[in-house]
């Protein structure tokens, strides 16, 4: 795969575009990786993984090839 792929966190079609390996779309940014509700509900999960689905191409992405955007910048930029 050539290039980033950006999610606009605040766009919910885009955002839906997106889904855990599992295929939930209930998954939230953390700083190096992804978490998702509905597989840390599942026994022996936490919900933490490291790549996204996208659900056009069936493509898996790593953390570190998805650009993450909100209202205020790069997610990463984002201070807690």
């Amino acid at each position: 795969m050539t290039g980033r792929a950006t999610i606009a966190l605040d766009d919910k079609s885009d955002r839906w575009k997106w889904v855990c390996p599992r295929g939930h779309r209930s998954w939230e940014p953390t700083n190096h990786h992804f978490w998702c509700q509905k597989c840390a509900r599942r026994d022996g999960s936490d919900g933490v993984f490291h790549k996204l689905r996208n659900r056009a191409t069936g493509n898996l992405r790593e953390r570190d090839e998805v650009e993450l955007e909100t209202p205020y910048g790069p997610y990463e930029g984002r201070s807690a």
